[in-house]
């Protein structure tokens, strides 16, 4: 029993390490935008992740690092979508929308992947807590891009930086449906590795050549050990506690959000924007009765 109780704990401690990390990414983003542009912003992220990352692997995981051939294609294709493409175009988002937006709407990847696992992964059905889950999600995705009901009533729903969001969004979601389909087999921090090195390897060869490298804030280098500790962290946890655990404690990211983003770069929400959040909450437990359910049947 003290072992179950210990593994849930450090499980639960894990996934809130995480979503501390998720909500000041957006943060320390836009403190480096202070000196610096989003492709070194994007670039010293990308390498100090990695190494984070790759210490956690030699030490942890070294064991698993070699992959079959088969598996490279989907690796490539999880750095080059999820990181080079989802992730460069996240950080660029943030030159234009709040960090809550950008919170929110990343957030919003539950839908995505419910979508595309119906289509790709066809044992996937899309059950009436999946459509309810569905459907308030998108309210709380319009409320928090509208912010206000004058802006709701007048169909002004967000603007170009929330839409690079989304679209990061649905890449990230596309990446998960490959994991769960083609590396379920694959240590998760081992994904992670090779999630960054790929992608990596091709936009810091970019930068050195045809720009150069500039770290000319230490923003840029907390960045990338909050992303490598935080994507560890994630993946420790649903290691150790149950997907549906995983995805309630991932819910904490916004209100971190908003506490730090008022403290630091002193960005306030409305009220619509809360209640926005609010029915975030409700939408991923509505999409959670689908695991809860699946579980039971299996056992």
């Amino acid at each position: 029993m003290p072992k179950k109780i210990n593994r849930k704990m450090l499980g639960t401690l894990a996934v809130l390490g995480a979503s501390m990390m998720w909500a000041i990414e957006p943060i320390l983003v836009k403190l480096s935008y202070q000196n610096t542009d989003f492709i070194n912003t994007f670039a010293t992220r990308t390498i100090f992740a990695f190494v984070i990352i790759a210490v956690y692997v030699i030490v942890f995981k070294i064991k698993h690092l070699p992959v079959k051939k088969q598996h490279i294609p989907k690796l490539i294709y999880v750095s080059l979508i999820a990181t080079l493409f989802a992730d460069l175009i996240y950080i660029y988002a943030l030159t234009r929308v709040p960090v809550i937006n950008a919170v929110i709407i990343g957030h919003m990847q539950p839908i995505f992947i419910v979508f595309f696992g119906f289509l790709v992964l066809k044992q996937d059905r899309i059950t009436k807590p999946d459509y309810l889950g569905i459907l308030f999600m998108i309210l709380a995705g319009i409320m928090v891009t509208t912010k206000t009901l004058s802006n709701f009533v007048g169909f002004r729903f967000g603007t170009i930086g929330d839409i690079y969001v989304l679209s990061a969004t649905i890449a990230w979601a596309t990446t998960a449906i490959v994991a769960r389909k083609y590396l379920r087999s694959l240590d998760a921090g081992i994904i992670a590795f090779y999630r960054f090195l790929f992608a990596g390897i091709i936009f810091i060869s970019y930068v050195l050549v045809f720009r150069g490298l500039e770290i000319v804030s230490i923003y840029q280098v907390l960045l990338g050990f909050t992303i490598g500790i935080g994507t560890i962290l994630y993946y420790e946890g649903i290691r150790l506690i149950k997907a549906a655990q995983v995805s309630a404690l991932e819910l904490t990211t916004p209100f971190f959000a908003i506490f730090l983003g008022y403290l630091v770069l002193r960005e306030v929400i409305t009220s619509m924007q809360f209640l926005g959040i609010l029915l975030l909450l409700v939408g991923i437990y509505f999409l959670s009765k689908k695991e809860k359910n699946t579980r039971v049947t299996n056992t």
